[in-house]
């Protein structure tokens, strides 16, 4: 039998998507959380190409913290995602946070990446 969470994730996650347009002159920012790390992806739905990738798994974040699966990693990887984003020249995406209730690490990498120029 599969978790009652999980599934119910799943549902939420489905309902975002079918809600969510994206485009090339916005792009989908999409979050994926584990227990450990965390990994954001800014994915062109139109040509079907990931333009920006990250994740606490890079050296620049990793190197900074112990375990970066917490509030703080995902502060930072918000503040080095965004950095990242204005440097290929887009302020505007669409937030798809996959399901996950925005509190937590979605909520801390969404007000870092806001914080630091990006509009959703």
């Amino acid at each position: 039998m599969r978790n009652k969470k999980a599934v119910k994730r799943k549902i939420r996650h489905k309902k975002i998507r079918n809600r969510l347009i994206s485009t090339s002159p916005r792009p989908r920012l999409c979050i994926f959380r584990s227990l450990k790390n965390m990994s954001v992806q800014l994915i062109d739905d139109s040509k079907g190409e990931i333009i920006v990738g990250m994740s606490t798994l890079d050296k620049s974040i990793k190197s900074k913290f112990k375990q970066c699966g917490n509030i703080q990693a995902a502060q930072v990887l918000g503040e080095c995602f965004a950095k990242k984003v204005k440097d290929k020249g887009i302020t505007k995406i669409s937030f798809d946070r996959a399901g996950h209730l925005f509190h937590g690490r979605i909520k801390a990498f969404a007000e870092s990446a806001r914080n630091n120029g990006l509009e959703f």
